[in-house]
């Protein structure tokens, strides 16, 4: 079956992507209109949008799922159930489709809520406590961003269609347009992972790396980025874009930060996702949407990479995540650290690989535009923190000798998944190039005096060393004297966001739900309620039995009395 899905996948993957160059070279957009039921004057129109934007990420997914299909093989292949994590995948890869290709907000909520779905079945895949409570944190999480879509499928219905790309540009200054575009933007910030909705993450790294690798590298999150790209007008014309600015800001910088103190190799890698989607973020809400776009495309291609090698570590390492363990592996593993190291520059945007591309002309379309100067600290300052934890990992994984036994098994044989990362080393080295032709049909100059030029490199040769020194073990107790254990602490955990969006939001109900069970279930209401009446009762029966007891006349007595009773209702009425 995996075979079956990675030539389907692959193919379907090769046309989208001609397709797209056919419709960028003629500036196309084809609006198709498909009546799936007419009933009298009634019909149901399914419709579909295919313009290069679409296509183009259409192309992608379905390569990157096409590949991580083929490394699953090898990588899934002691799982009796194998089947049926292949189709897991592939119903992702189909809701998925449903949301890049609709205009229209209904058909756009069953691919988000298929997402949801076929999200929470991964993350439990593996089935132990841990995996549940990460489910659920995603899944009700993610239910937020879906209430949210229905709320602003309701405000449209004034509009007399859901087809919500008709009404932007007419209605881009009305108040229900401003509406339905806060609860939009409410919704791509919990599939996107922006404060206030960022602990469910890292959490659901407990799915399989396989799916980490197309769920929460280049699909699942990337999918509230692509939404707001197609609502990037409402965003502009609105303080909504400068709300946005601040929290996609603050997520970069709290991701960058929490990153450099995680010691957990897929944390990492999911940390450093929820910085990328940050900056995805906040340079769609200044209003440049072909940059947060092309930045989206090179992310997955080099993320999914990122994640593919380590899961290959993972493999080798007996299961192990914790990066402390690791240590030599560019020696005993030099293929899948080639890989990794490659993948790693492209997320630190070294020249000429695919991240480059795009984060370079982010930072430089920042600093050319009109932003305060707490926007452009967070953009530059998270953009070092990157640099930091990749350098970090290296450090930690690449180099020295390996801290796991004496007596390890590795080794950089597994050939289906080499086979699957070196697709995607081929495409994160020319990607970004590639799309940056693509994309902008005409070079930019970007203009800005010497120091601005370079501060991007500058930063990111600081945030690098920066790194390395934090990781050095002789320095490493200098480091744990330099900061407060609370601040470790704060910094270490994601702003303790975890803990707010789990034990901080059901602490209170739980202990209000205590004291309504303690003061009327079990209290005075049962008291006075049912039990009472019971223990009423049974008093009453006991009486009536005692009296009865071995008394034949009472009982007779009584027993003439309730038909005297009887007879005399019976005379009144």
């Amino acid at each position: 079956m995996c075979s079956i899905s990675f030539i389907n996948l692959i193919s379907i993957s090769l046309t989208c992507f001609l397709l797209s160059l056919y419709y960028l070279l003629n500036n196309m957009v084809y609006f198709i209109e498909w009546e799936v039921v007419s009933l009298n004057s009634m019909s149901i129109v399914m419709t579909f949008l295919f313009d290069w934007m679409s296509l183009l990420f259409m192309s992608f997914v379905l390569m990157i799922a096409s590949l991580v299909i083929f490394y699953s093989k090898e990588y899934m292949e002691s799982d009796e159930n194998i089947n049926r994590f292949i189709m897991l995948v592939l119903m992702f890869v189909l809701s998925m489709m449903l949301l890049i290709i609709s205009p229209n907000l209904v058909s756009i909520l069953l691919g988000w809520d298929g997402l949801g779905l076929v999200s929470y079945c991964l993350v439990i895949y593996f089935q132990n406590i841990k995996s549940y409570n990460a489910g659920m944190l995603t899944a009700l999480s993610n239910r937020i961003g879906d209430v949210a879509l229905l709320l602003a499928i309701a405000w449209m219905l004034n509009y007399g269609s859901w087809n919500y790309i008709f009404y932007l540009e007419v209605m881009q200054n009305e108040f229900s347009m401003l509406m339905i575009g806060s609860l939009v933007m409410l919704a791509a910030m919990t599939k996107s992972a922006q404060i206030p909705f960022s602990s469910w993450l890292p959490a659901a790294m407990a799915a399989p790396t396989p799916v980490s690798a197309l769920v929460h590298s280049s699909t699942l999150v990337t999918a509230g980025v692509y939404l707001l790209i197609r609502f990037n007008i409402v965003l502009s014309t609105s303080w909504l874009g400068q709300l946005l600015l601040l929290l996609s800001g603050l997520t970069m910088f709290m991701a960058g930060l929490g990153a450099n103190f995680e010691f957990d190799l897929k944390k990492i890698i999911a940390l450093s996702t929820l910085s990328q989607l940050g900056l995805m973020m906040s340079i769609l809400s200044m209003g440049f949407y072909k940059l947060a776009m092309f930045h989206l495309l090179t992310h997955a291609l080099f993320k999914a990479l990122l994640f593919m090698c380590a899961g290959a570590i993972i493999h080798n390492m007996n299961n192990s995540q914790d990066i402390r363990l690791m240590g030599g592996l560019s020696i005993h593993m030099p293929l899948t650290s080639a890989c990794f190291n490659v993948s790693n520059l492209a997320l630190c945007g070294m020249p000429f690989l695919a991240g480059f591309y795009s984060k370079d002309m982010i930072l430089e379309i920042v600093s050319i535009s009109n932003i305060n100067m707490f926007s452009f600290f967070l953009y530059f300052f998270s953009t070092g923190l990157t640099v930091s934890y990749s350098f970090r990992l290296v450090y930690y994984s690449m180099t020295g000798d390996l801290n796991c036994g004496s007596l390890n098994m590795l080794n950089d044989e597994s050939w289906v998944m080499l086979r699957g990362m070196l697709g995607l080393l081929f495409m994160s080295i020319i990607g970004g190039s590639m799309l940056n032709w693509l994309i902008f049909p005409f070079p930019y100059m970007i203009c800005l005096p010497g120091y601005l030029k370079m501060l991007t490199l500058f930063v990111c040769i600081v945030g690098g060393l920066f790194g390395y020194l934090i990781s050095i073990s002789n320095l490493y107790s200098l480091n744990k004297s330099l900061l407060n254990y609370n601040l470790t602490l704060f910094l270490g955990s994601m702003w303790f966001m975890p803990y707010i969006s789990t034990y901080g939001m059901i602490f209170y109900p739980l202990i209000y739900g205590q004291l309504v069970v303690k003061s009327f279930d079990q209290g005075w209401s049962e008291y006075f309620g049912g039990q009472h009446l019971y223990y009423k009762l049974s008093n009453y029966s006991k009486t009536l039995f005692l009296m009865h007891n071995n008394s034949l006349k009472i009982y007779l007595m009584l027993f003439v009395f309730w038909i005297m009773i009887l007879f005399s209702f019976l005379l009144f009425l």
